[in-house]
Order: C-alpha cells, then structure tokens, then sequence
C-alpha cells in the first residue's frame, strides 16, 4: 500500500476513487503569429471580447456563492480585465503576437512580477495564471478549465487548484480534497474547510496518481494511502458514523466545568449570516465587509451598504456582530482604492492603512455601519483590520467615536499589535486575533507556498506566545479586554481547547466547525485546557504541539476529529 503525507488542514476518513484536475490548457506554440487576414486592431478586439467574457463568467458564478467562495469568485473576475494584463496583450498583439500567444505572454509577464513582490501579491499570481487560461480558452471557443465531472462522488486530486475553482466544489459529488502544493492558509484548505470537507495540501507526488485509483484520505493526519485495506475501510466506517451523530451545535460553547466560550461565525454577508444562525452560531466573530467592494470600480453608496450591513445584523437581533473595516489592499485590491505599483503590498497599504492615502473611504464606511445599527436589534462592534500601534488604535476609536459606534476594537495581526497589546488595549474596548496574518508575518511564510506549509501552522509555538501575550496585555492593570480569536486555527477542536487555556474569551469560525469544536471543548475544564495550552507552547515545534495536545484528547478520535 502506496502512502503519501501532507499537511491536513480540514479533518474527515473517506475512501473513494480519485478524478484528476484536467490538464491545464495548453500554451499556445512559442512565436505564434497573426493568422493571415487578421490585422492586429481584429486580435485586439477578440481578445478584449475574451477577458469580458471571462468576467462574466466568473461574476455569475459569483452570484449563486456565497462568504468565501463569493469573494475568491470576484476577486478572479476582477482580475480578467486587469488594465496591466490587457494592455501588455495588446502590446505583443501590436508587434506580430497571435491573440493566444499574446494573453498567455502577458500573463505569465504580470504573474512573475506579482510572485517576485511574494507575500500577499504572490497568492495573485495564482489567479493569474487561471484568468490566462481561460482567454485562452475562451479564444479558441473551448470550455474553461475547472473541476471534472462526473455522476458518481469522487475524490479530487490536483496539484494546485485556482481560487475560482475552490470557490465552486460541490460537496455533493467530491468527498475529498488532495493537492500536492498549496499551504495550510491558502484558498484551497479554506474553502475545504468552509464545505466540510476533508482536505490535504502539500502531499508531494498525489497528481501523479491515476484517475480510477481507490485510496483513504485522513484530513486530520494528513495521510493518503493507496488500496486502502480492512483497517482503513473501519477508519473511514467509524468517522461516517461519528460525524452523523455530530450534526448539531447546541448553541451555547462552555468547558465541562461551565466556563463559558461563545462560539461565533465567521460570514461574508446575509445569506452567510442566516446559515450561521441556523447552525445556532451564538453571534457573529467576523463579518467580512469587503463583500460590498470587491467586483467593484467605485466605492459602494450609503445606501447601499447600510441594506448590506442590516442584512447580517438582522439574522442576529440581540446577539454580538463583529464588524471588520475593509481590508482592501494585498491579496484584495481595489481599482478605487489600491496603489498597483507597490513594491511589496503584504507590508504595503493594507486595512486601516488605506485611511492613510484614501481619507474618507473608511469614515463613509463606519456611518453606514451605524445607521445599519440604528435600524437593527443587533449588538454592533466594530474592528479595523491592520493596527500595529497604540496611536493607531485611538484614531480609529476616535473614528468609530464620531461615526456613533460604542464598541471600537482592533485585530491582531500584526506581531507588533501582540506584543503592545496592553497599550492599544487601554485605546479601545476588544481584540480579535487573525491567527492566518499573525502566524504569515510572525514566521515570515507566505501562505500559499506548499513548501513553507510547515512554518505557516497556527500551531508554531512562536504564534502560540504572541497570542499568549496578547491575553496578558488585556488584563494587565485591570484592563480587562475581551480577546477572541476569529482566524482559521478556531476551527480546529483541538487547536481550540488550547486557544481557551490562553485565556482567549470567544472563538469564532466557519458554521461548520461550530459542532466539534463545541464537543470537544465541552470534554474538558478550564484548568485541563490550561494544561494542554502550556504543553502546546512549550513544545519545540507546531507538528509536536499539535501532536503532544491530541494525545491528551482522546475524544478527538471518537469523534472522527
């Protein structure tokens, strides 16, 4: 029996027959020139045709998304006519280059330059290199790349899958996800984990595999094995039932000595925001705002966002929302807002920063985040995204102040936040840990890279102390803050426990996770979940961490966690 080992990033013990991706579409001969009769003002046309066409593709796709998928699928589409990738087509199309060859030259040309700038603008390159091959697609009249199909369920393996490709997995027919790069905070594992469904990134050598091959994945090990045997066959039997039985959250998350952990949602909008109080969600940990920007060349009216806002806030009359500014910039450009020409947008103008260069556009927003409150039940707090400095903290709580918000607060995603967190604290009234940025910036490990899948894990005993510190920042002289986290390491039961023996007050994550996590916090005290925290941190590594945590938490097995 073949093995393979990734990093798992979404649990579940399935066996089924694995579907490859499709090979990518093919490049265009090297030198490819215009046909004969086809003038260049006629290749030109064609291929701005095509890059509409691809847009609207992905934006009515985009429509029947929602949250995650949602915004992976705007963003793309934005991409499709992104003025530096068109106009290098239509350059090389002016000097003799076939509209194919063109769009494919050009692409590869914006995704160097965007790989070469790494962090943020690196995980861009991925969409687009996608957006490429779909001109390209759409010029030779052939069907766009994407997840094969097929009637019976299948598990998919590929050696990377583009944003628009995660944002459309249907839950119904693939039970599995394996691709052999990707990290453990790319568009792949949260996506997976956003559907249930099981997932390993970073298993070198699986899309090597044939089409038709019967295998048994486990995305809490992160192990594929190939001719799965009786024991396998047992795995996956028991995780079935398990996770039949684990179905439902019962709507308050406590330690078994009833120390009480609110559990909330993370949602991108009002249909989000309605499923998740359907899962008995006990509030919202992160609206992501950035909904009402994205696929956008202007800025959202008032109106239009306040009946954006009220539709989450309505879903939770009397409960907690957690608002979070926008937080364009980096991997979420916008035409109206971002500065293109940064040399490294990661570190670049990002979140609260873009007050900096764009003043108005973040007041306009909190306006319309109060007058959303106004018209609801709901109990509003709001957050910006990006603060490294106690003086930071106070202009933004001055400017919730003035927009008519009672509850300002800030994230912590930046290292400096951390480790300062008893002075911004004193600035505003909460905290909430992004543990995907804090552990990017804290290991110096872009997200997306497969091979730096190791250092870019929440579990890292380095992201553990800041997050540590942050805690103790929010009480230090009586402070008293509340800190929750709302990054992608609530969503995992046992990272969980260790969250709230670090003194972290809420949790907050995808509706799916809401059930295991509150069974596996409800198996153990306080003081036991402080133990294992102090355990975690002392390890030497993430893979120890984790490891020496799951080992003191047998439920976890029983669960199929």
């Amino acid at each position: 029996m073949r093995n393979f080992s990734g990093v798992g990033v979404s649990p579940g013990r399935v066996i089924g027959t694995i579907r490859q991706m499709p090979k990518p579409v093919s490049e265009p001969p090297n030198g490819e020139r215009l046909r004969e009769g086809v003038t260049p003002e006629d290749a030109a046309a064609a291929l701005r045709s095509a890059t509409k066409a691809v847009q609207s593709e992905l934006k009515q796709r985009s429509e029947t998304a929602s949250g995650d998928a949602r915004a992976v699928l705007e963003a793309t589409a934005m991409m499709a006519t992104d003025p530096m990738l068109v106009k290098n087509a239509v350059k090389l199309i002016n000097a003799g280059s076939s509209a194919e060859r063109a769009a494919w030259d050009a692409g590869a040309s914006v995704a160097e330059m965007l790989h070469n700038l790494g962090g943020y603008m690196a995980e861009r390159a991925t969409d687009v290199l996608d957006v490429r091959a779909r001109i390209v697609a759409e010029l030779r009249g052939l069907s766009a790349p994407g997840i094969p199909s097929s009637e019976a369920p299948f598990i998919l393996i590929a050696e990377d899958l583009a944003p628009a490709d995660t944002a459309t997995l249907d839950p119904e027919k693939v039970l599995a996800l394996v691709t052999s790069g990707g990290g453990p905070q790319s568009h792949t594992a949260i996506i997976a984990r956003s559907l249930g469904l099981p997932a390993v990134v970073a298993a070198v050598g699986v899309d090597e595999l044939e089409s038709g091959a019967r295998v048994y994945v486990d995305g809490a090990a992160g192990t594929i094995s190939v001719d799965p045997g009786a024991e396998e066959e047992a795995a996956a039997e028991a995780y079935a039932a398990a996770a039949a039985a684990l179905t439902e959250f019962d709507g308050t998350g406590r330690t078994s000595d009833g120390h009480e952990v609110p559990l909330l949602a993370n949602v991108g909008g009002a249909k989000d925001a309605r499923g998740a109080a359907e899962a008995r969600a006990q509030g919202v940990g992160l609206l992501r705002t950035e909904f009402c920007f994205l696929g956008r060349d202007s800025e959202p009216t008032h109106d239009e966002q306040v009946e954006a806002y009220k539709g989450v806030f309505d879903a939770f009359p009397g409960k907690k929302v957690v608002v979070r500014t926008l937080d364009a910039g980096a991997d979420k450009p916008l035409p109206f807002l971002t500065d293109t020409t940064e040399p490294n947008p990661a570190l670049g103008v990002r979140g609260y920063r873009t007050d900096l260069t764009s003043p108005g556009v973040l007041a306009r927003q909190l306006k319309a985040i109060a007058d959303a409150e106004a018209q609801s039940s709901a109990e509003v707090w709001v957050m910006a995204p990006m603060i490294s400095t106690a003086e930071e903290a106070a202009d933004f709580a001055a400017m919730t102040t003035e927009a008519g918000l009672k509850k300002p607060g800030v994230m912590v995603e930046v290292p400096s936040a951390a480790l300062m967190s008893e002075s911004i604290l004193t600035e505003v009234g909460f905290a909430s840990i992004g543990t995907n940025d804090l552990t990017q910036y804290a290991m110096a490990a872009d997200r997306q890279l497969g091979s730096l899948a190791a250092l870019n894990n929440a579990w890292q005993p380095a992201v553990l102390r800041l997050i540590g510190l942050t805690v103790e920042g929010s009480v230090a002289e009586g402070n008293a803050k509340p800190v929750g986290v709302c990054g992608e390491a609530a969503a995992d039961p046992a990272l969980a426990v260790v969250l709230v023996g670090l003194g972290v007050s809420t949790l907050s994550m995808t509706p799916r996770a809401l059930a295991g996590v509150g069974a596996v916090l409800n198996s153990v005290s306080l003081d036991e979940a402080r133990k294992l925290a102090e355990i975690a941190v002392k390890a030497p590594s993430a893979v120890e961490a984790r490891a020496r945590v799951r080992a003191e938490l047998p439920v976890l097995e029983s669960l199929g966690l």
